[in-house]
């Protein structure tokens, strides 16, 4: 088994990864409902530090334990880092970072569920976290669009700080994603509305051509198995 067939193995799957993800859809809505919108920084650098030892994982168990040994260290040192960002007004880089970690582990994503190994259950997980990643990758190209522009959106509470926006332009995005398209919150300039239709006819091939054909394809072959197996079995009673 190569290496890169072995980025994803019975002791470090897919299941990490979308606990990850819906963790921080959860911690978003939670940070929004209950807290301070500042403690969305400490949602998001959660979720980085989640996604490191998911996604740019191990491929031994023991090793991914000691890492999580350092897991609350991690966030400290990760919420801290924003936080310094905010407080200096570097807004951007700090965005741009997200976008550039959620693209790149979208990307790592994609190269383990399309091109190493066989089709099974945990690659179906797999490109489902896919979905959610390219989810966040627009929340996060809306909510640059809206400090560049401040009007790119209808129906946000105007406000300069990103993780006020945030979990608004969450909920935005997937509902692009999905083409559920509710509109309480919706494009206002030419770009934001080039960045939502192609989500959203992204969002529909994705999901109609990559993930049903990863789900035909492992139905496909547990049919095959069991004709296999009906075949030995006829074989081994004539004998």
């Amino acid at each position: 088994m190569n290496k890169s067939s072995r980025l994803i193995s019975k002791q470090d799957n897919f299941i990490y990864l979308m606990f990850a993800l819906v963790l921080l859809a959860f911690g978003s809505a939670l940070a929004q409902q209950f807290f301070d919108a500042s403690a969305q920084r400490l949602v998001q650098s959660s979720t980085v530090v989640t996604l490191l030892i998911a996604v740019w994982n191990t491929n031994a168990n023991h090793r991914l334990i000691n890492r999580m040994a350092l897991f609350p260290v991690a966030i400290v040192v990760a919420a801290a880092a924003g936080y310094w960002l905010d407080k200096a007004g570097l807004y951007y880089p700090h965005l741009l970072l997200m976008l550039v970690f959620f693209i790149v582990s979208a990307m790592k994503t994609a190269k383990q569920v399309i091109f190493t190994g066989e089709i099974n259950g945990n690659k179906i997980i797999g490109a489902i976290c896919l979905y959610l990643l390219l989810g966040l990758i627009w929340t996060l190209l809306y909510t640059l669009s809206e400090l560049m522009w401040s009007n790119a959106f209808n129906g946000l509470t105007q406000n300069a700080k990103w993780y006020f926006i945030y979990p608004d332009l969450m909920y935005f995005s997937f509902v692009t994603l999905t083409t559920v398209g509710y509109g309480d919150i919706s494009p206002a300039i030419p770009i934001t509305r080039f960045l939502v239709y192609f989500q959203a006819i992204f969002g529909q091939f994705y999901m109609a051509i990559l993930v049903a054909s990863l789900v035909g394809a492992h139905m496909s072959k547990r049919q095959k198995f069991k004709l296999d197996h009906i075949s030995e079995t006829n074989e081994g009673n004539n004998h």
